[in-house]
């Protein structure tokens, strides 16, 4: 997802003059083929996460589309103050970049653990949160930003995701996008609903036995805003079941089903969350044994 990500942004920023990279000391072997491609808007903020993201709302405020890249936690709960203050209130275009999210970074330590952050973020009335499933979403996902400059949140995975899609998809925030069938017709419609970099342990859970007559959606694009969009979708399903390397508390399941109460409809269809248990907060270990852990991987 990173080296999609800055394949993107690079080709983007061809005719995008506007688009501007700000990095906390970081993403080398990464980030190169932009700075050295437009050095007059990269900047290397440093070690200093409030400091990057207080200059990307002032660059933003003269014009620029600023990105701000870091690992997980450091662009966004680090310097939750200036993006809530200076980004999300003031409606500037920055999008914070957070690599490695949900538990990707594993053996670094609970410091470079995301699992709180759909949490923070989604609480911010002008946030949009993009949230890929794999390389192909994670263009799509910028070409929509570059095309609708406002605060965003790009979470990515840290990196070798697989391709779930064949082509770029069109997306729009609160749309499912449908990624793979059920294999067999069950007793009622139902669905595997993911956002993020879990897309490929939905297919996994596809694979069990008792998901074969799931079909797999990701939401790649989500906000406050676009609840409103979700009861025509939900609808359409008996159950849905959403996944994410995300606690439960304030997570896309507890999204999805404040949506579903929003829209006046709680017994239909069935919304069942599955998330990480907060046992992982404070565990160090590999990504596989986090996830094993807080209950993400089939048994």
């Amino acid at each position: 997802m990173r080296n999609a990500f800055i394949e993107e942004l690079v080709t983007l920023a061809e005719h995008q003059p506007q688009i501007a990279l700000v990095v906390g000391d970081l993403g080398y072997s990464v980030i190169e083929p932009f700075a050295d491609r437009f050095p007059a808007r990269f900047v290397n903020a440093g070690v200093a996460e409030q400091n990057m993201t207080g200059l990307a709302a002032g660059m933003a405020s003269e014009g620029y589309h600023v990105f701000t890249y870091s690992i997980a936690n450091f662009p966004s709960f680090r310097c939750a103050e200036q993006i809530r203050n200076d980004v999300d209130y003031h409606r500037l275009s920055v999008t914070v970049v957070a690599v490695g999210g949900g538990l990707a970074y594993g053996n670094l330590g609970y410091s470079h653990h995301a699992v709180q952050d759909y949490a923070l973020m989604r609480t911010l009335p002008n946030m949009l949160i993009a949230a890929p499933g794999d390389p192909l979403e994670v263009r799509a996902c910028l070409r929509y930003l570059v095309a609708h400059p406002q605060p965003s949140y790009l979470r990515l995975g840290k990196a070798g995701e697989p391709r779930f899609h064949a082509d770029v998809p069109d997306v729009e925030p609160g749309r499912w996008l449908p990624v793979k069938p059920a294999a067999r017709r069950g007793s009622g419609a139902k669905a595997l609903l993911s956002t993020g970099a879990t897309l490929g342990l939905a297919m996994d859970w596809q694979a069990q036995p008792d998901f074969t007559d799931h079909a797999v959606y990701s939401m790649p694009l989500w906000s406050m805003a676009s609840k409103r969009h979700q009861w025509a979708q939900l609808s359409n399903f008996d159950e849905v079941r959403t996944l994410e390397d995300h606690l439960l508390d304030g997570g896309f399941g507890s999204w999805l089903l404040e949506a579903q109460a929003r829209g006046g409809q709680v017994r239909r269809p069935v919304v069942t969350p599955l998330a990480l248990d907060p046992v992982v907060c404070g565990t160090v270990g590999s990504q596989a044994m986090l996830n094993r852990l807080g209950g993400l991987l089939p048994a």
